[in-house]
């Protein structure tokens, strides 16, 4: 693996190969989420501490699963990471902020099924990435994964008060803005050299 800065490892995870806009993972929450600014930007934070968490462990796993010689285990044992991680999520919002728990509704544990998160860790270990890298690259892939549902639900949310063709009003609309939103972070293609 050629030596990548920490800087780059971040940009590259948040704009040039955007997780939702790139790669097309975790369109799940990013259509059904991206209704309200508010719940996305808290939807982005839960995703990103799963990611964090999900990358350490990533990390962690497929060391020891090299050492014991069996990689085979590694798909199911991220798998069950996840979803060990999203119950622990699902408890602390459901504790801490009863209305933002109401409001996620059945996305909340639809991140245990988020394939970005188990892409994350699929790729961080397909690149090789030691400990300090996996987490920015993570760090990187949660604040893309944000910035994805942020600028959506930013645009939705304008879009509520203008006049609209009924052609194109509810999910064509916003299946159209993805679209738009997926072309223009290609023109971040060109950063990565």
């Amino acid at each position: 693996m050629k030596e990548e800065s920490l800087w780059y490892i971040f940009i590259n995870a948040s704009l040039i190969n955007n997780f939702v806009l790139a790669y097309f993972l975790g369109i799940c929450p990013f259509l059904g989420v991206s209704g309200k600014l508010e719940t996305a930007t808290k939807m982005g934070g839960a995703v990103t501490f799963v990611m964090l968490i999900s990358s350490v462990c990533a990390y962690g796993i497929n060391a020891f699963l090299i050492a014991v010689g069996a990689p085979f285990l590694q798909l199911i044992s991220f798998i069950v990471v996840i979803a060990s991680t999203v119950q622990l999520v699902e408890m602390f919002v459901r504790k801490m902020s009863p209305a933002l728990f109401r409001a996620l509704g059945i996305f909340l544990p639809l991140i245990t099924t988020n394939c970005a998160i188990l892409g994350l860790a699929l790729f961080q270990t397909q690149k090789g990435y030691g400990m300090v890298e996996s987490l920015v690259y993570a760090l990187g892939a949660g604040a893309g994964f944000t910035l994805a549902l942020v600028l959506i639900a930013g645009l939705r949310e304008r879009l509520e008060f203008a006049e609209v063709p009924g052609v194109v009003k509810g999910t064509a609309l916003t299946l159209l803005i993805a679209g738009i939103l997926s072309l223009s972070f290609m023109g971040f293609a060109g950063l990565g050299g």
